[in-house]
């Protein structure tokens, strides 16, 4: 069950992600420093919501851990379409 992927871009495991918040992590952003989760071609979209129930069902929150924003640009682009002659 640990070996369960969370962020299939960056090929992260539960056991990660469990990793991280016994090492301190308390947060999307706190988790996404340590394993990279997030920062794959989806920027979060699948995987941090994953993440976020994953931190409610071990670490006590009042509220619902906040989730990122994708950063910009949320999909690849070439630069010949960004830039036109």
């Amino acid at each position: 069950m640990n070996d369960l992927i969370i962020c299939r871009c960056e090929s992260v495991c539960l056991s990660e992600v469990l990793d991280a918040i016994a090492g301190g992590a308390n947060s999307v952003p706190g988790i996404k420093k340590r394993v990279r989760i997030g920062m794959g071609y989806c920027q979060g979209r699948v995987c941090q919501p994953i993440v976020r129930d994953i931190l409610e069902s071990n670490i006590d929150h009042e509220t619902k851990p906040p989730l990122q924003r994708a950063q910009t640009p949320v999909r690849p682009v070439l630069l010949g379409d960004i830039i036109r002659k």
